[in-house]
């Protein structure tokens, strides 16, 4: 392939690293599911505090109260973080960091205004909800590892 990344679909995009022996994934690149994910990809690649990075590593179990199983408990469901990084931290040891990107308004409890639909309402409420479920598991994970949980957003993501 001799592109760095490449559309898809209609969101997605195929990201080959620059620097391979960086990138820890299976396939050899990653696929971004937002033009936020591209710009995350495009730092762990080129940074060189970044020592390893992969993206959609592994599933964690998390519990989605916004929908029933075939007996009407809260059904079980598996969270994939956005990316995996190995990271060099300022005292030359390395961190595990695992990143999950999202638009700041999926990060913040949904806005009630009078402009809205009621289905509108009802799924960022929904939306909210099942963030906050797989970010606690994710925060859970992390911490009996002794890693870091982080929810990067634009704000963050294009300063």
């Amino acid at each position: 392939m001799s592109y760095m990344h490449k559309k898809i679909g209609k969101n997605d995009v195929i990201y080959k690293p620059i620097n391979k022996e960086k990138y820890i994934g299976k396939e050899g690149y990653c696929v971004c599911r937002s033009s936020y994910e591209l710009v995350f990809c495009r730092w762990a690649d080129h940074n060189p505090m970044v020592l390893q990075w992969t993206s959609e590593p592994f599933g964690i179990p998390y519990i989605d109260k916004t929908q029933k199983d075939y007996r009407g408990m809260p059904k079980k469901r598996r969270y994939f973080p956005d990316f995996l990084c190995k990271i060099l931290n300022k005292d030359g040891n390395v961190d595990t960091w695992l990143v999950e990107i999202k638009p700041y308004k999926e990060t913040i409890p949904p806005k009630i205004t009078k402009g809205k639909s009621q289905k509108t309402k009802v799924y960022e409420a929904k939306t909210y909800a099942v963030n906050q479920a797989k970010w606690k598991s994710a925060e859970n994970y992390c911490k009996q590892r002794g890693w870091y949980f982080k929810i990067l957003t634009e704000k963050q993501l294009l300063r």
